[in-house]
């Protein structure tokens, strides 16, 4: 079925930033920026709705960006290091790698405590020891198909015995999660053991994802349905309180023992960190806050009042207020300059683009035909309307993942060509012999979530217009819309994919036969060269060779032409001076324990909503 689990959560447009803010005394019991008298430093911020904190149940980026406050794996990103590289979390140092690359041996830091909580058969509730069966467990748990995981994928066909012990947990009986699996082992009470089927180099970042926390048995077992509401973790911060679509309150979680850990902010990054002033709080114990505050905000426009007002440190810049905010397309105005705002721009690890179903008998069998519509695509015109806040894509893999190669251009906007490729096609002048008419395709979506979206189709469909192509613009949900696409009933449909990691092979996965929907290769394109190339890649570490296999790859699907590339998008943040150490990321799970706020503000206060 291939790695279905995730689609959700990597489809879904990255989440507005959590947002930080100080400034004075709270008043009239309501919520105000602040740092108080004991110097207590609170971060305030906007989020989207999250669907619950259990681990194993949640896909989407909000969600596991929350879980990532509370809960903790073996591995992390290091912070502010480029390229990203992983280091070790609740592990005491990177694992033990067997010879033959299958065996993956880790040692669990001694003395990491569970947050209290009443699940726990002890005095006072109080949290007991981290040990290495909490992870054979944790694993477990995406693989139980009771659970209905969105994060199997990560696990699927790589675990010794993994697959046969899930194929047994669909029953209505209770799952047995003591039966032995020979991949997943605690020899003693800190050592954890990974046995693979085959090499999978890509472990250490799935181990850096929300799949791979670890969670509490007793907590499972004590909340039942409704654990995904009672998070207990090891982590820095832990959920106070939780008005759903309103707010969310973390505190800093007594028990997280930096005494044990002796966790500090980073003491050196990449080159520019230290005159960014990234490095000044060097040294010191994390987390660097003592409360996070949440609120829900859904319309962009009252998140950007906020940010206008004082009451958040940060602002992702919507293309309807780029006007307002930017001189030029880098430059703040004068008025945001003076106020000590800073302007971030990044590239995402995201690829944008219309893929065609190539089951369908129309425009799957035809290659001249995507090409055709590849040219017609007016990628100079697409960068303006989006105000230079998108790349163009140099092929299916986006910029500063491991493997990535630049392609030369293959499908540059040329309707000379598109029109000849048309009738390479069996179309001339864009007509359907077939008909009589011109051709005429559809294109699908799941819901248009604000007025941009619906425009950017407008012109797409406008630039294969000019081709002599008609296209219709069809709007579903969202579950509507996945269904379908999982059934392969859609001609044409647009997405954009969310790098899980940074690694060519989480996008070129994208493109292997076996993946096939309701697997996350949702053009159903099947290459028996390209697949095999794949197979080739997939176990070996980042090396010249496997570059050239992804290059190799990359080039075939270009030929085949199963998506139309509408781009990279960039993000624009825009950051109020107060906010310390924050560091754009493609993978900002868990940061929020890195960043700070310096002294209030003069222009920061006012009541939270």
């Amino acid at each position: 079925m291939g790695p279905h689990g995730s689609i959700r959560r990597r489809f879904v447009r990255l989440a507005a930033l959590i947002v930080l803010a100080a400034a004075g005394s709270a008043g009239c019991g309501r919520d105000t920026l602040h740092r108080n008298s004991a110097d207590e430093a609170v971060y305030y911020g906007t989020t989207s709705r999250i669907r619950g904190f259990d681990p194993v149940r949640v896909g989407d980026v909000t969600s596991s960006r929350a879980i990532a406050k509370v809960y903790e794996g073996l591995l992390q990103y290091a912070y502010l290091e480029r390229p990203y590289r992983v280091e070790p979390l609740l592990a005491e140092a990177m694992p033990e790698l067997s010879d033959d690359g299958l065996t993956y041996t880790f040692r669990i830091r001694p003395g990491i405590h569970f947050q209290d909580d009443p699940c726990f058969q002890t005095p006072g509730g109080k949290g007991r020891e981290l040990v290495a069966e909490d992870f054979v467990y944790s694993i477990r748990r995406v693989a139980d198909l009771k659970n209905k995981s969105s994060g199997y994928w990560a696990f699927q066909d790589r675990i010794e015995g993994l697959d046969a012990w899930r194929a047994g947990t669909g029953g209505r009986e209770p799952t047995d999660y003591d039966v032995p699996i020979p991949g997943l082992l605690a020899p003693d009470r800190y050592t954890f053991r990974i046995r693979l089927t085959q090499p999978y180099p890509q472990l250490l970042w799935i181990l850096t994802m929300h799949y791979g926390f670890a969670v509490p048995r007793e907590a499972v077992e004590y909340y039942g349905d409704d654990f995904v509401n009672h998070p207990v973790g090891t982590g820095p911060f832990r959920l106070r309180d939780w008005r759903k679509n309103y707010r969310l309150e973390y505190v800093r979680n007594p028990d997280w023992e930096p005494e044990g850990r002796q966790e500090r902010y980073p003491d050196h990054g990449e080159s520019g960190d230290r005159e960014n002033g990234l490095l000044e709080d060097a040294g010191r114990l994390l987390p660097l806050v003592d409360r996070v505050v949440e609120y829900v905000v859904q319309d962009p426009s009252t998140a950007w009042l906020m940010f206008l007002q004082g009451q958040v440190g940060l602002s992702e810049l919507a293309r309807d207020k780029m006007d307002s905010a930017l001189a030029d397309s880098m430059t703040l105005t004068d008025e945001l300059v003076r106020a000590g705002i800073e302007l971030e721009v990044e590239p995402t690890m995201m690829i944008r683009y219309c893929g065609f179903n190539m089951d369908d008998p129309v425009v799957g069998r035809n290659r001249a035909l995507r090409q055709a519509l590849s040219c017609a695509f007016d990628a100079g015109q697409w960068e303006s309307f989006y105000l230079q806040r998108i790349a163009r894509a140099q092929g299916p893999v986006p910029p500063s993942v491991a493997g990535y190669t630049a392609l030369p251009p293959r499908y540059e906007f040329d309707l000379e060509r598109a029109r000849s490729l048309l009738a390479e096609a069996g179309y001339p002048d864009g007509v359907d012999p077939a008909t009589g008419r011109r051709l005429k395709l559809t294109l699908e979506l799941g819901v248009a979530e604000s007025p941009e979206v619906r425009m950017a189709v407008d012109l797409f469909v406008s630039f294969m217009r000019q081709a002599g192509v008609d296209m219709e613009a069809v709007y579903h949900s969202s579950s509507t819309f996945f269904d379908r696409l999982d059934r392969r009933q859609i001609q044409l449909y647009w997405l954009s994919w969310v790098a899980d990691y940074p690694d060519a092979e989480n996008f070129l996965q994208l493109f292997y036969g076996p993946n096939s929907s309701p697997g996350p290769n949702h053009s159903n394109y099947r290459n028996a060269e390209t697949d095999l190339l794949y197979e080739r890649l997939r176990p070996l570490p980042d090396s010249v060779e496997r570059t050239a296999l992804c290059r190799q790859m990359s080039d075939l699907v270009m030929d085949d032409a199963p998506w139309i590339l509408l781009g990279v998008p960039l993000t624009y943040t825009l950051r109020q001076p107060w906010v310390r150490n924050y560091k754009p990321h493609n993978f900002p799970y868990g940061m929020e324990k890195y960043w700070g706020v310096s002294a209030p503000n003069a222009r920061a206060g006012g009541d939270a909503p």
